[in-house]
């Protein structure tokens, strides 16, 4: 059967697979283009599994509010060009909006959770791999959940940075301020008794051996390392650290000003621990040179 042009052009927008791939799959099934989507979905998944290694540490960031539901989607691709594909955006806000109606347990149960199109989030996951030529990775989700009397913040810097509060008391215009106050300030947890132990021992470790070396008395030393501990939980807690939009009060002054509370928060940051690979071009450029 000869495999036409408009042919080539059905199969490619079909499966979103590149035009020398469509051709050769067409030619080896004879122009049977069924058995050719199918073959090009069995090697895509293999595709998929050769590039799960990859590092994914570019991406995406999906904010949904519906309600007195709230969710943060991270969602990874190797190139912040790819971030910016289409595909790569409808994925993403369909993998939130998956989260946002069914609230999974884990990253399992998004797997298998239906999206638009019949697929599954993983279906879905493994036919955008074929497409872009990437790993794409949906990396973490958060679901925060309102009680009566709470009100959820939420912001969202660009497609990089998410942020969900929850608050008590509180007027929705200042539930987004808070929000937009942690992705600015990051905050490593709301109050100074939350703040992990083991965190701030390796913070009192590093203040005492700078203490030391002032050869001041033992008491003025202790003295010292409280005064530098007090101040680091002033800035890694959301109520001990000035408001963004009036430094000259703290956030839990603002809070008190207006008899709420904050009782959650949750900021992502697209690639936030994931160790990037860094390219080495010159070495890739005389590596080539040498095989040329």
């Amino acid at each position: 059967m000869a495999i036409t042009a408009s042919l080539v052009k059905e199969l490619r927008e079909r499966t979103g697979a590149g035009m020398m791939e469509c051709k050769k799959m067409l030619t080896e099934t004879n122009g049977d283009i069924d058995a050719a989507i199918e073959e090009l979905r069995k090697r895509g998944a293999a595709q998929a599994d050769k590039k799960a290694g990859r590092i994914a540490a570019e991406g995406t960031i999906v904010t949904l509010v519906d309600g007195a539901r709230g969710v943060a989607v991270e969602v990874n691709s190797e190139t912040d060009f790819s971030a910016k594909n289409e595909g790569f955006v409808n994925f993403a806000n369909q993998v939130a909006k998956a989260v946002i109606a069914s609230a999974p347990a884990d990253l399992d149960a998004l797997a298998a959770t239906p999206v638009e199109g019949g697929q599954t989030v993983e279906e879905a996951r493994q036919s955008l791999i074929q497409e872009i030529g990437e790993n794409i990775t949906v990396r973490r989700f958060q679901v925060v959940e309102a009680a009566d009397g709470e009100v959820l913040g939420a912001y969202q810097h660009g497609n990089k940075i998410s942020v969900l509060t929850k608050l008590a008391g509180a007027s929705e215009e200042l539930a987004k301020d808070i929000a937009m106050h942690v992705a600015a300030s990051k905050p490593v947890c709301v109050s100074a008794d939350q703040v992990p132990a083991d965190l701030l021992d390796a913070e009192r470790k590093i203040f005492a051996a700078q203490a030391a070396e002032s050869g001041k008395p033992a008491e003025i030393m202790e003295k010292m390392v409280e005064g530098r501990i007090r101040k680091y939980l002033n800035e890694v807690t959301l109520l001990g650290q000035s408001f963004v939009k009036d430094p000259d009060q703290t956030v839990e002054k603002l809070l008190k000003s207006a008899s709420a509370s904050v009782s959650e928060f949750v900021r992502y940051e697209v690639g936030e621990g994931i160790e990037k690979k860094e390219d080495d071009f010159v070495s890739e450029v005389m590596a080539q040179a040498g095989k040329a």
